[in-house]
């Protein structure tokens, strides 16, 4: 079964005064109620999927936690990257949990 991989981490800077280096893009409402978090999540559903492995920092973790509650999705996993690396550690990451699920 695919497992879906949400990639929530970045410290949105470029939408500065909007996003904070706490509380950045992906976690705002900015088209309408969802977050743009929560759009990603909601796109997957009626597809044969997983639940979806979120990766984010660690600051970021009790944020992912509520938009998810807020969505009604738990998540199979959130892993929480210590110091933020960009994607590509993010993704081999992701890789090993699902390889480890499998």
């Amino acid at each position: 079964m695919i497992i879906p991989t949400i990639l929530s981490g970045g410290s949105g800077t470029r939408l500065w005064p909007l996003s904070r280096q706490l509380f950045p893009k992906q976690f705002l409402a900015l088209a309408d109620d969802s977050t743009m978090l929560q759009a990603t999540v909601q796109r997957l559903a009626g597809l044969p999927l997983e639940r979806p492995v979120f990766i984010c920092n660690d600051e970021h973790r009790f944020i992912v936690a509520e938009q998810c509650r807020e969505i009604d999705i738990e998540p199979l996993a959130v892993v929480l990257e210590p110091v933020g690396r960009n994607t590509a550690p993010a993704v081999a990451v992701a890789a090993m949990q699902a390889l480890q699920r499998d």
